[in-house]
């Protein structure tokens, strides 16, 4: 089968940072599910893996979380899903992944794929929706469909991936207030299409920007992109027994600071539950099935920003290259070999 893998990490602006391949179609353990792959999506978590990662000698290692698909067969215990279902989900960091054209995944971290859009508007939702949800329900205790909640939410880089579904989630899903971060026009306005209530600009202390709103304080904190030097900022404007839930990866993270104010501090890995096996992994099945629900009803939508052409090296390098870059909004898709 055609796939895309990398040998040794390279800058993405080499050839061989991302190369075509020929590899053998992958066996399927007892849950697994065998998906021919229609569509996938680009995280901030390739680069990084393919940046630190060195696959052993002679070996390419497959990147690709994110996809949407067709079940083409299944595992011998597999009880969720059958042959010819449509799919979509985001696989685990410790497996192949879906740059494929075929990939094998536990059907409990899959979920049906929205009727309503096409593979390619959802290969954008899994891993952010997954993230999002956990960080905000999980992680930060939000109730689920409480629209008489008072407060505010902070989501700092309210224009990437994670931030545009979860500001949309918080939005049609919570009482909150959405307050969103971005700093340039076409960011701002797409965070104002998600559904913020407010944008400000995260070049600037954020407590100061919050300040000019009305709203000194905020009772949760998405820390999604620059944890470390938001920080200071971050302490200032979270409330007395506020909370923070963080997924970036910060060299150095401080939290002493949060003790004044009995301020809770959460990380969300949305790997966490394939990583280990925890015995509440299907949740994430579930949570895909209610995403998809949600989407089929009209309450979110498609982060697809941008689709890049057909999935091969090209096209990936280029993918890799805008996530980079820093400047992307909502998700990046390829579709099809």
């Amino acid at each position: 089968m055609k796939a895309i893998g990398f040998y040794k990490p390279l800058p993405i602006a080499d050839e061989q940072a991302l190369t075509d391949i020929e590899l053998p179609v992958p066996e399927l353990r007892p849950r697994d599910i065998l998906v021919k792959v229609e569509a996938v999506s680009v995280n901030p978590v390739d680069t990084k893996v393919r940046n630190s990662a060195t696959p052993p000698e002679g070996t390419a290692r497959v990147l690709g979380f994110d996809a949407a698909g067709t079940v083409e067969a299944v595992g011998s215990e597999v009880t969720l899903f059958k042959k010819g279902d449509e799919v979509f989900y985001a696989g685990a960091l410790d497996r192949p992944g879906t740059n494929s054209e075929f990939h094998a995944v536990d059907e409990r971290i899959v979920g049906r794929k929205p009727a309503s859009l096409s593979f390619t508007q959802a290969a954008a939702l899994p891993l952010t929706s997954i993230t999002a949800w956990e960080l905000l329900f999980d992680r930060l205790g939000v109730p689920y469909g409480s629209k008489t909640q008072e407060g505010a939410i902070l989501i700092v880089n309210g224009a990437g991936g994670v931030g545009s579904i979860l500001t949309q989630i918080v939005r049609r899903l919570t009482g909150l207030t959405v307050i969103a971060t971005a700093s340039r026009p076409e960011t701002v306005a797409w965070c104002h299409e998600m559904g913020a209530h407010h944008v400000v600009n995260h070049y600037n202390p954020l407590d100061e920007e919050l300040s000019k709103i009305g709203i000194p304080a905020v009772r949760y904190v998405a820390a999604l992109n620059a944890t470390d030097q938001h920080l200071p900022a971050i302490v200032k404007a979270v409330e007395p027994q506020g909370a923070v839930a963080v997924i970036d990866d910060p060299k150095v993270l401080d939290i002493v600071p949060f003790k004044r104010k009995s301020v809770s501090v959460h990380w969300e890995l949305m790997f966490t539950r394939s990583l280990f096996g925890t015995p509440d992994i299907q949740q994430q099945h579930r949570l895909l099935n209610e995403v998809a629900d949600l989407v089929d009803a009209g309450v979110l939508r498609t982060t697809l920003k941008e689709e890049l052409g057909r999935i091969d090296a090209a096209n990936l390098r280029k993918a890799h290259g805008i996530l980079e870059s820093g400047k992307s909004m909502g998700k990046l898709v390829l579709s099809g070999f």
